[in-house]
């Protein structure tokens, strides 16, 4: 059971479902039984996707050393039996999320799986840069729960709440490659440490992760938050990710392992707030 449920990082898709239950509370007029469908849809989605990424890449996984005791490289779970658990997850998630009849989120859902396993897989392989549409991934999951809410996906107020995600996840990824490069050029594929030196590389993450902190601050335009205190601390948050970005940079032998944590605690932050204005708004309907 543990090395199945391995194959779902569920951090990863514990984080997926958190983002969705964020914009479903954004979006909502009172809260009802959907966000629980909604929810379970989303998580299980997600692990059947990383699942059966953990299948598309069990090859290059064997040759890197951060990867080769997952399940499949070590040989604790054959590879038929790992996309037996992927079919089944995506099935069960994807039931979940038209639980409610509402075929958008069941459709961001299953673009998500193909942009996943499909599209971002494959130029993973091509190109040093795939993390850039690869992002699109993480920009979805607030959507389903936007929409499943009763939101429309044409509301200029998700598209600054999507692109947060989506510029809060490239230079987060890039931030591993400061470890990580040379296990990847070693396992074939493509990587940002052989097109950039260090410096360069450390610039371009401090660029893409201001530009995230002021895309966290666009979230508040169209009145998307009501809440002033929040306003106030989604500033306060992203003042304090470019200082630790910043201080990355300064110092030449900076932990950017303790960087990446905070970028992650950055992003849990954001939706806290988020969710707490969504909550407030919600309590007084």
């Amino acid at each position: 059971m543990k090395d199945y449920l391995q194959l779902c990082k569920l951090r990863i898709s514990l984080f997926s479902a958190l983002s969705a239950v964020m914009g479903f509370l954004l979006s909502a007029d009172g809260i009802g039984s959907a966000i629980f469908s909604m929810t379970g849809g989303v998580f299980v989605l997600a692990c059947g996707a990383c699942a059966l990424n953990q299948y598309q890449d069990r090859e290059t996984d064997a040759i890197m050393p951060r990867t080769v005791g997952r399940p499949l490289p070590s040989g604790r779970i054959k590879p038929v039996n790992a996309v037996y658990f992927s079919a089944a997850l995506l099935f069960f998630g994807s039931l979940l999320l038209l639980i409610e009849g509402n075929t958008v989120p069941f459709l961001l859902g299953l673009f998500a799986v193909v942009w996943y396993n499909g599209v971002y897989t494959f130029l993973k392989r091509q190109t040093a840069f795939a993390a850039v549409p690869g992002a699109l991934v993480g920009a979805l999951p607030p959507a389903i729960g936007w929409t499943a809410a009763g939101g429309l996906l044409a509301d200029p107020r998700l598209a600054f709440l999507c692109f947060f995600f989506f510029m809060w996840q490239t230079p987060h990824f890039w931030l591993l490659l400061l470890d990580r490069g040379a296990e990847y050029e070693a396992a074939g594929l493509p990587s940002l440490t052989r097109t950039f030196r260090r410096a360069q590389l450390l610039r371009i993450i401090f660029v893409w992760t201001a530009a995230a902190a002021v895309s966290a601050l666009l979230i508040g335009m169209k009145g998307t938050v009501k809440n002033p205190a929040v306003n106030l601390a989604l500033c306060a948050a992203s003042v304090w990710l470019v200082w630790n970005v910043a201080w990355l940079i300064l110092r030449e032998r900076a932990d950017h392992s303790i960087v990446f944590r905070r970028m992650n605690i950055f992003a849990l932050i954001v939706m806290a707030l988020l969710a707490i204005d969504g909550l407030i708004r919600n309590s007084t309907l």
